[in-house]
């Protein structure tokens, strides 16, 4: 997929992007938030969740998911398994991290759920990475890699061959 960092940062943006548009709602109803959040609100919330999760993706959980992919003991070549390894680890981290964040905004909206911040955050944690892997597999993971080679890759490869 990305083979620069200019690449790796698109990919990354659009992933992200993606990512936290759908996760920002799934959060919104799990935590019967619509009707509730202003309109104003609600782009505050996505736009903060977004350059986290963006921080994160690119200076922490991105490289870390790849550390730990390359010493999984696979060929690097097989491509399928080697973009499922990837995903999974970086929804991993992403829902590890991303949890603490949605922790706080849950606490600030409606308080201490169930009693404990473990739980809180286990809760958390579970729900959004029940949702993040299948999204992220399935849904975005497959569409932002199309939309990437169509016209990320298309243009960096036009413009080396002039």
């Amino acid at each position: 997929m990305p083979t620069t960092r200019k690449e790796g940062l698109y990919f990354g943006s659009m992933m992200c992007f993606g990512m936290v548009v759908i996760m920002t709602i799934y959060n919104m109803y799990m935590n019967d938030l619509f009707g509730i959040l202003s309109f104003k609100e609600i782009v505050i919330q996505f736009v903060l969740a977004y350059v986290i999760a963006l921080v994160l993706d690119l200076f922490f959980v991105g490289p870390l998911a790849s550390k730990i992919v390359s010493l999984l003991p696979f060929s690097k070549k097989n491509i399928p398994l080697f973009v499922i390894s990837m995903s999974t680890c970086m929804v991993f981290g992403m829902a590890f991290c991303m949890s603490f964040y949605g922790l706080v905004t849950s606490y600030l909206h409606s308080g201490v759920q169930n009693g404990t911040l473990y739980k809180d955050y286990l809760h958390i944690f579970t729900f959004n990475f029940i949702f993040a892997l299948p999204l992220q597999l399935v849904v975005m993971g497959p569409i932002i890699r199309l939309l990437f080679i169509k016209f990320i890759k298309k243009n960096t490869q036009s413009l080396t061959a002039n």
